[in-house]
């Protein structure tokens, strides 16, 4: 499928978040929204009613990564919210497919995340359930970190199971996405990147955005 770059707000200035949507409105296929909640990760970020602002002020996509504890309970009413993409995490769900299936019957694709020492082959049985699998290549709760290497196994394992099924599952990575790295997650099987300081930490986002979907495509 084709390349596809979801900015993260996580990066950006949230007292600005509708400006900030703005500046990669028209380039970026998505804008990825990190809700964090100080309980799964060390870190807080927004909730539901800044979302809900959010889609009002952009018609780039809103893809939400919930870094969440209890995401069975909260991830619903963000794809009843007008969400296109909503990913739990695998390491937090207690009803994984009850979700699964709740987020996709509210309109909006499923994704799993997975934290880079949760191993991929553990889920595979629910690849039909999911519409994206997120392997995230840093340790979640904080942007601006950098890339862990260890990461284009699973990146390539994953890519191999999701190949074996079929079908039409996105296959996104999350942390330390940058030009120095884009490529290699590409060449590994990626398909979805999300970038945070890579692209609001330009003076053109756009450009970025634009940079980064080239160096992916020509891997």
């Amino acid at each position: 499928m084709a390349v596809q770059i979801s900015p993260s707000i996580l990066s950006a200035d949230f007292a600005r978040l509708a400006d900030e949507a703005a500046r990669v409105e028209g380039v970026a296929d998505w804008l990825h929204v990190d809700v964090m909640d100080y309980h799964f990760v060390p870190n807080l970020t927004l909730g539901l009613p800044v979302v809900e602002a959010l889609l009002k002020a952009t018609s780039t996509p809103i893809d939400c990564h919930l870094m969440i504890d209890d995401p069975d309970r909260w991830a619903p009413g963000y794809a009843e919210a007008g969400a296109s993409s909503v990913t739990i995490h695998a390491e937090a769900a207690k009803a994984a497919v009850r979700t699964l299936r709740a987020i996709r019957a509210a309109g909006a694709r499923a994704g799993l995340a997975l934290n880079p020492a949760t191993a991929v082959d553990g889920y595979e049985d629910l690849l039909p359930e999911i519409d994206m699998l997120l392997v995230m290549t840093v340790e979640p709760g904080f942007g601006g970190q950098g890339f862990l290497d260890i990461m284009l196994p699973k990146i390539a394992r994953a890519r191999t199971l999701i190949d074996k099924h079929g079908g039409e599952i996105w296959l996104q990575v999350d942390g330390g996405v940058s030009a120095e790295t884009v490529e290699r997650c590409a060449a590994a099987g990626a398909d979805v990147f999300v970038a945070g300081n890579a692209v609001y930490g330009s003076d053109d986002p756009a450009r970025a955005v634009r940079e980064l979907r080239a160096l992916a495509e020509r891997a």
